[in-house]
Order: C-alpha cells, then structure tokens, then sequence
C-alpha cells in the first residue's frame, strides 16, 4: 500500500524534472552490501509492479530509498577478540598489549562482517509542488534521502520548513483555548513538557483535551511538543514540535474513494496514491498556514511548477 504512516517535510525550491530525476536514481540503483561493508543504500522502484526508479502521477513524483545494515554486535566482537587474545597469551606466554589488541580487533571485525546478519528497509517520499514530503518519523533517516537525491541531481535544493510561529507556542495555545483553527481539530492524545531542570513530561491518551485537567498543566508552564489533531475529518495525525506528522491515518472516507477506482493493482496504486498525495499536500498548506505562514526567506522562495504526469518515465537500465 502507498498510504503514508509519517511526513517529514522539506521545503523544495526547484521542481526536480521527472525524466532527469529517474535517468539519475537509476544509475545508482540499491545493492545489497558487499563482503566489508557496513552498509549500503541505493534507489528502487515505489511498488512491486514498477519498475522505474520514479513514479509520476498528476503533478506528484514518488521514490523508495532502500537501506541494507550489517548487524555485528560490539559484544560478539569483544567475545572474539577476548578469546584471541586468551589464545595468544596462553601459547606465547606474554601479554597482549593495547595496540595489538586494537589490530586484532580490526582483523576479527573484517572476518566476521562478511558473515553478518542484515537488516533493511526502505523510505519513500513524494515531492508535489513545493514539497518533499518523506515518510519517516526519523530525522536522520529523512535527511539521508534527501541527501542521495542530491549526489543524483545536484544541487536539488531542500531544507527543513522554517514558520513564523513555532509548533510548540501554536499547540500550547490551541489547547489552551481547547480549539484548533481552520480545518483543524483537537483529538484525544498530547505530550506535554516542563520546560525546567527536572524535566516532567506528561502523557494522555484517549482524553477530552478540553478538560480542566489539561488547562492545569498549561497553567504550570508545561508546553505541547506532540498533539493529536483531525483535519477536516479526512486524516488523523500526531502533530510534533519539530513539524513532523506521526502516525497519520487516512479515514474511511478517503480509503473508500481509493478502494472504488478500481480492482486491479495498478489503477489502485495509482489512485491511492493521487489521493493520498493531494490530500497530504493540502494538509501540509493548512498546518503552515495556521502556524502563520513560513518564514520569509522561505515564503519568498519560487514555487516549481508540476511535474508532467503525462511524462514517460524510463526504464532503468
């Protein structure tokens, strides 16, 4: 399925051209790690029945970064290495000095990591007008996709969105007044945080967030870093402090208009994923614009036109 469980955003300056783009992930296509390496990423097609690097569908791009990692636990290492080293002082009857330790560590390590478990998973992202928009509640994970997208098409000019008010002072407001602005509106879970030395953090789920209880934390200083919020009765999600979106859940409404267009796997990727993207992207307006808009450097920035749905995508080689 495309639907998208995280949204971490990126504001785009330039709209990347579908064909250059695809031409461009698909010679660095994702290998899985060789003998020494600790890790590998690389580009693969958005869905199993793809086969180009990037989906183009109405104006929106979608791709899928996929990571491989060698799992080599510091302490089966340090088990080698202490048995080596027990081996060693044993036979030739000497201590085993620090240095030598260290390279025996580095020999031990370069044996083992050809025999290492892995792990993968992927990150997908679309980009639509002037958003990148990934799915992941992971910083790291969503700047590492960001940055391949730029060692693919340099300069590819992305940065985190900047708004004039911050999440937190927006949040704590709204749950004060126990109303979110424009299509917005308070669910039933928040974190709140003592801004103090001892740190107090408050969780509640499944509670009236305009009750009493909760105006007494904001009465204590304690300030929102994550809110539960439904816009326009389409999409549930957890609002942070940091402008991501967690555990987005697209209502019955939109599941259903994407489960009628059709049966078959294609058209039903296709339209989900329309959907999907469109209404994630007009949610993504409405948040910025109730936090008062995006900075200036920022607002000012060119708007890129769409994508051409119609585009032919290659197919890598």
């Amino acid at each position: 399925m495309v639907w998208f469980n995280n949204a971490t955003l990126f504001r785009l300056t330039d709209a990347p051209d579908a064909i250059r783009l695809s031409e461009a992930l698909a010679k660095r296509p994702f290998q899985p790690c060789g003998g020494l390496d600790w890790f590998s990423e690389g580009w693969v097609p958005p869905a199993g029945h793809l086969e180009a690097p990037v989906y183009a569908a109405r104006g929106s791009l979608m791709v899928s970064m996929r990571r491989e990692d060698k799992v080599l636990p510091a302490s089966v290492i340090r088990d080698f290495v202490e048995m080596k080293v027990q081996e060693i002082e044993d036979k030739e009857l000497r201590k085993v000095g620090r240095k030598e330790k260290l390279a025996l560590k580095e020999q031990i390590t370069d044996d083992l990591l050809p025999r290492a478990f892995t792990k993968s998973g992927c990150v997908s992202a679309f980009m639509s007008g002037s958003w990148l928009i990934a799915d992941t509640s992971s910083a790291p994970r969503a700047e590492a996709l960001v940055s391949k997208l730029r060692e693919a098409l340099p300069p590819f000019p992305a940065a985190l969105p900047r708004t004039k008010i911050a999440p937190h002072t927006a949040m704590t407001d709204w749950l004060a007044a126990g109303v979110a602005p424009g299509g917005f509106e308070l669910d039933e879970d928040a974190v709140l945080k003592d801004g103090s030395e001892n740190g107090a953090e408050v969780r509640v789920r499944r509670i009236d967030l305009t009750s009493d209880e909760i105006r007494q934390h904001i009465a204590t200083g304690k300030q929102v870093a994550k809110l539960g919020l439904i816009w326009n009765e389409k999409i549930r999600f957890q609002l942070t402090d940091t402008l991501q979106l967690k555990r987005i859940q697209f209502l019955d409404v939109l599941q259903d208009e994407a489960s009628q267009a059709s049966d078959d796997r294609e058209s039903l990727f296709e339209a989900t994923f329309i959907l999907m993207s469109e209404e994630l992207g007009e949610l993504v307006e409405a948040l910025v614009e109730v936090l008062g808009g995006l900075e200036e450097s920022q607002a000012s920035a060119p708007i890129p036109g769409p994508a051409k749905a119609d585009e032919e995508i290659p197919w890598p080689m």
